[in-house]
């Protein structure tokens, strides 16, 4: 059974100086009929009430004990209205906006990632088909959207996601031409202690209804960080605080039309104008699964990391001919029947073999059949490229896929001319890579999608050979003595920054 917490996923905002924050932004008229989608405990009903006591208030909320606690606390305000209904589903709620909105002010703190029943899930993609329907705070976006009136301001704390993944690329559609977007502010999600989002940073989203494309387009906005405190909301106007001035038909035009915020204007020429893309050069993949690792999966110590619970693979158990075999991919006849496979992890340049995945006929016929196993884009399965991990700490890194299995944590970069292989591995490795990435996507991901999108410009051939001899030396440096010569990288590296000038 879900829990109640799960299936509502609603953090109520405790804190002040955000309620504050946001109350203000909406610039409150004494006529104003506003809307809370999602009422929780009331908290910013009750700061809109103690600015005007008589504003019309439309208030939903879909969990019964919530609507008890909203109707106790405003049962002496006759202007204030509650429904227990489901926002995204009621009726007379799609009703108000075929009439193009009725709402002068809406504001919220919706749920975030809230567990829907398959049939909801169903009926919620009908409703909403070009929206990633499992995020439940982007559908509660475009419906509020579709609820104010021309003109009607809201604004939303949501997590910062909606800015830059891809499942979000046509709520961003909608946001940059139906609405002109006033501010945006982002902030680490850290400034609510003790509660776990699953998200690094959140944001304050607040935005005008208008239905004019044109002057949407044409919308400057501003984007506010660099936050060390909640309590800084109240004068946005710090100057410790980062400001950036952003075009709506600039974001448009980014690729995905993702939010890309940076003060480096050459990284934004770059991903929007480079010629080439990684995805242009080379075939970037996700990797295997087995469905069951504590199964499947062995490892050649109890001091790696991670390897708890995993059983010791026998060494006589491992096959080192695998790469002769042409009919690899049905599976291996006989006893040495482990494969080596790359996993994740942050590690540069090359990983110690210490993982091996059963790859008997038997197992190769259950990862085929079974449903939670990921028997995905075999014909990049023992292959020669560049395994990037999917989750990263600080840094983005990249390691050798030498012939070898890659695991689903894993994105395989396969490099269409594979004299390139040596020179992408050292370019993963850069701080430059990583100032791309983290502007493509800022959070600690780093999914095919987005690698694809990194921009690739050719080295000379010279550059090309100089850097491919110094990535080469550093891996024979780590096969034989587990380190490499530090110097070494930072001359590679000074060369990519040079190349891509950010």
């Amino acid at each position: 059974m879900v829990s109640e917490k799960k299936k509502y996923q609603a953090y109520y905002t405790k804190s002040t100086p955000i309620v504050e924050y946001m109350i203000n932004q909406l610039s409150l008229q004494p006529l104003d009929k506003i809307f809370e989608p999602c009422g929780g405990d009331g908290v910013f009903i009750e700061s809109i009430l103690d600015k005007n006591e008589f504003a019309q208030i439309d208030i939903c909320e879909l969990n019964t004990d919530s609507v008890k606690i909203l109707n106790n606390k405003f049962s002496e305000f006759p202007n204030v209205k509650i429904r227990e209904c489901d926002t995204l589903l009621d009726s007379e709620l799609n009703l108000k906006s075929r009439f193009g909105g009725v709402y002068d002010k809406i504001i919220a703190n919706p749920p975030y990632g809230a567990w829907q029943e398959h049939e909801k899930r169903t009926t919620l993609k009908k409703m909403y088909p070009s929206l990633y329907a499992k995020e439940s705070y982007g559908l509660f976006l475009y419906r509020c959207i579709e609820l104010l009136k021309e003109g009607g301001v809201l604004s939303f704390i949501i997590p910062d996601t909606f800015l830059n993944l891809h499942m979000h690329k046509e709520l961003r559609n909608h946001i940059l031409n139906r609405t002109q977007i006033l501010d945006l502010v982002l902030f680490p999600s850290s400034f609510f202690p003790g509660v776990n989002f699953g998200y690094a940073n959140l944001s304050i989203i607040t935005l005008k209804k208008n239905n004019n494309n044109t002057e949407c387009l044409k919308n400057s906005f501003t984007v506010i960080s660099g936050f060390d405190d909640v309590s800084q909301l109240s004068n946005v106007d710090n100057k410790f605080l980062k400001t950036y001035s952003f075009n709506q038909k600039d974001i448009y035009n980014n690729p995905d039309h993702a939010f890309l915020v940076t003060e480096n204007n050459n990284i934004l020429k770059l991903i929007n104008q480079s010629k080439f893309k990684i995805g242009d050069i080379a075939d970037c993949v996700t990797g295997f699964y087995s469905g069951n690792d504590k199964e499947f999966l062995q490892v050649i110590s109890p001091e790696i990391k991670n390897s708890k619970n995993y059983k010791l693979v026998k060494i006589e158990t491992i096959n080192r001919d695998y790469k002769n075999n042409s009919n690899i991919l049905n599976g291996i006849l006989g006893d040495q029947h482990f494969v080596p496979i790359v996993k994740g992890g942050n590690i540069k340049y090359l990983k110690q073999e210490s993982w091996f995945m059963n790859w008997s006929n038997t197992a190769i016929q259950h990862y085929k059949a079974d449903k939670k196993a990921r028997f995905q884009n075999p014909k990049y399965y023992f292959r020669f490229g560049i395994g990037v991990p999917m989750i990263s700490s600080s840094n983005i890194t990249a390691s050798l896929i030498e012939h070898k299995l890659f695991d689903q944590s894993i994105v395989g970069v396969f490099p269409k001319d594979e004299n390139l292989t040596y020179y992408l591995l050292a370019f993963f490795n850069s701080p430059t890579c990583n100032k791309l990435i983290r502007t493509i996507n800022p959070s600690a991901n780093n999914p095919a999608n987005y690698i694809k999108k990194i921009p690739f410009i050719t080295p000379k051939k010279t550059i090309l050979e100089f850097i491919t001899e110094k990535t080469k030396g550093i891996i024979d440096e780590i096969r034989e003595t587990g380190n490499y010569n530090k110097s070494d990288e930072l001359e590679i590296q000074s060369i990519i920054e040079k190349i891509y000038k950010v």
